[in-house]
């Protein structure tokens, strides 16, 4: 064929109706055809395929209702249940992001303050035992912070703080563990940091007096001893009538009877000033 052949219009525009429709062919292959629907017919059935536990068809059906009406106040709501979906089907991390761009869009939304709790109570489900990494669980007790300070009112403040202190207890056993940890080792200074961060930052937490006697034990193995009845002494007066009191003084005292110190010992003054 000669090239002025090759050229001719009508075999250019023949050739490029040709590629055109095998482009539609191979794209129709992998998009389905779009059809507008109602965007109440494409919310209703997104519900609906969430009532049934289908939840991979109703966060498709859920975004397709933002895809097709982005600027209704149906998007808006689909935004949020999409977030919500993936919550339920235990995909976390599909959640939380869906829930950050709910919140950076819509600041003022009526359900802004389930979104943050919602993002908390995400974190919160991916908590991990204390023998692991704990940045979700900071990151958890970050979003419930965030929740109680900017909702302190709402019905989710309530249970934001009752996670809070279940939250802070678990970041308090990370902590005791590992200082329990350095304490095996002999690694006695850096086992009282851990102990004393659990005073300090988690006091209302139940592993306080646990805290407390383990200073106690690590002072006396370092060899100071005035420290170790101090930090008895503060034991002593906040959980007197608890095991690891008497762990303490039976260490510190030799195992004396606790209901009566003797009048010479580090702890008579101590016993009458809490007495």
């Amino acid at each position: 064929m000669r090239v002025s052949e090759f050229l001719n219009p009508r075999r250019l525009l023949a050739l490029g109706l040709i590629l055109f429709s095998l482009g539609l062919a191979a794209c129709s292959e992998d998009d389905p055809e779009y059809i507008e629907r109602p965007v109440e017919e494409l919310y209703n059935e997104a519900m609906d395929m969430l009532e049934v536990r289908n939840f991979d068809a109703a966060i498709l059906a859920f975004e397709e209702v933002d895809r097709q009406h982005p600027y209704s106040v149906w998007a808006t709501k689909a935004q949020l249940m999409s977030a919500y979906v993936n919550y339920r089907a235990d995909k976390y991390d599909e959640a939380i992001i869906a829930l950050d761009r709910f919140i950076d869009l819509h600041p003022g939304n009526r359900d802004i303050a389930y979104a943050y709790y919602l993002r908390a109570i995400a974190y919160y489900e991916q908590i991990v035992d204390v023998g692991r990494d704990q940045k979700i669980t900071r990151l958890a007790l970050d979003g419930l912070r965030d929740v109680v300070r900017r909702f302190p009112n709402s019905e989710y403040a309530r249970d934001a703080n009752l996670k809070i202190d279940l939250t802070q207890d678990h970041l308090a056993g990370k902590e005791m563990s590992i200082g329990r940890f350095y304490q095996r080792r002999e690694e006695h200074v850096a086992a009282i940091n851990r102990f004393k961060t659990v005073i300090q930052q988690f006091d209302t937490t139940t592993h306080v007096p646990e805290a407390l006697h383990r200073l106690v034990e690590s002072y006396v193995a370092l060899g100071i001893r005035p420290e170790a009845e101090r930090t008895a002494s503060v034991l002593g007066y906040n959980f007197p009538g608890s095991d690891w009191y008497a762990n303490s003084y039976a260490l510190l005292e030799g195992g004396r009877n606790l209901d009566a110190p003797d009048e010479d010992s580090w702890l008579s003054w101590t016993w009458s000033w809490i007495f």
